[in-house]
């Protein structure tokens, strides 16, 4: 069996490690642990192909230590029995795992005391925000470090050797070959070595042009789409474009949304914005969102960015306001402080009261002289309006004269004068 070219040329040595300069280049962190001889638990965590588990390796085998691997996904209550016996016999062996994020409950429990002690040195591998997916008993324990996407000049690098270490020199690429690849990959070298095989198994000649890439990148590498948390911080930077009315970045941030085809959360998204963000300075840009969203469920995507991308604009261009929603936040800032109880009277079948001092459907005089809030809570004032437009200069008039009048929870007084 032939392995993959990625898998050959992985890196042995700190010097052989491509980018993440902040970790393992003169003054970094990991090379300065390895140099004392030394190194701590750990979690990686980044986009893929930017040398994660590779980074792992290396340090283990710097460091001459034991190590053992173990998937967080696939591996069992088994084989972590095995490797704590291993590392009891060794004194300490370090624990490479990938898909740290998915250890559940139960091998977390298991690995949590042997990573206490220092018997166990855990080196966790995940493409997901650590602050957002690592449970918080492990992440105590272990010190974080973001690998970063390989610039264009370590994707360079890395074709170069791969030509010469794991093609022998055989092989020859044109320039603008290698500036496709690096386009393409977007910092990921795993898929630039993959392309980089693919395209010398194609070629003719033993060399590589242009067109013989183009033909194997078919898509490119949206770093995004590595993990959950990517496609969330896609919909944040297009709701905090969209807040900041900037059209151009919006458009960008959907256009690679819609590269996933995940229409749902992207409608989803731009129906909070119309009610967060934009408001009552334009009650009916919500009612042209809903009706952009469903041109888009129904023509489905490709086209469904049509209709999502001009109501963007629209979205983009309105004036904004956030009295509305400030106020809702405010309402559940109290509640979840403390919740009183409403007036008796407002109750749906009130108990103990006489029927003069039952809240009467009939008495539309008096609705707005009725106190609906707590007592502790009667005066209470949420709703401060900014004047963003003449409508809410119209509701800003209509409430500071309904905050005129002096509400009562005397419902029988009321009901006599």
């Amino acid at each position: 069996m032939r392995e993959p070219l990625a898998f050959r040329l992985r890196p042995s040595t700190l010097d052989d490690i491509l980018g993440q300069k902040h970790l393992v280049g003169k003054d970094g962190v990991i090379r300065k642990c390895i140099e004392n001889d030394t190194i701590f638990s750990s979690i990686f965590f980044g986009p893929p192909g930017t040398g994660k588990t590779t980074l792992a390796r290396v340090i283990a085998n710097e460091l001459k230590r034991p190590y053992r691997k173990f998937n967080a996904v696939t591996g069992n209550k088994k084989d972590l029995d095995a490797i704590f016996v291993e590392a009891k016999m060794s004194g300490q062996l370090i624990l490479i795992c990938d898909e740290v994020h998915r250890l559940n409950k139960d091998k977390q429990d298991l690995l949590l005391p042997h990573v206490e002690d220092g018997s166990i040195i855990l080196i966790g591998a995940t493409t997901a925000n650590p602050y957002h997916s690592i449970n918080p008993a492990i992440r105590s324990r272990c010190h974080l470090f973001e690998f970063k996407p390989l610039t264009d000049d370590d994707i360079r690098q890395g074709i170069n050797n791969a030509l010469e270490k794991g093609f022998d020199e055989k092989y020859t690429i044109d320039d603008d070959a290698i500036e496709v690849i690096c386009d393409c990959v977007n910092g990921d070298i795993r898929w630039a070595l993959n392309i980089l095989e693919l395209s010398a198994i194609i070629c003719n000649d033993h060399h590589i042009d242009k067109s013989i890439v183009e033909q194997n990148c078919h898509n490119v590498n949206n770093r995004s789409f590595g993990s959950e948390d990517g496609h969330y911080d896609l919909l944040s930077a297009l709701q905090k474009s969209i807040r900041g009315s900037d059209v151009n970045a919006a458009l960008y941030y959907l256009a690679l949304l819609a590269q996933s085809g995940d229409v749902e959360s992207i409608e989803r998204r731009l129906l909070v914005i119309a009610y967060e963000d934009v408001g009552l300075a334009n009650p009916q840009l919500a009612s042209r969102t809903i009706n952009a969203c469903q041109a888009a469920e129904h023509v489905g995507f490709p086209e469904a960015i049509i209709p999502l991308g001009i109501q963007i604009i629209d979205l983009c261009l309105s004036p904004k306001s956030r009295t509305g929603v400030d106020a809702v936040h405010k309402a559940q800032g109290i509640v979840e402080s403390k919740a009183y109880d409403m007036p008796k009277y407002l109750r749906l079948t009130p108990v103990g009261l006489s029927k003069d001092e039952q809240y009467s459907y009939e008495r539309y005089d008096c609705f707005h002289k009725i106190q609906y809030l707590p007592d502790e809570l009667k005066d209470l004032d949420l709703f401060e309006s900014f004047n963003t437009n003449r409508y809410e200069q119209q509701l800003k008039a209509i409430y500071e004269e309904l905050r005129q009048n002096k509400r009562t929870s005397d419902l029988k007084k009321l009901y006599k004068s």
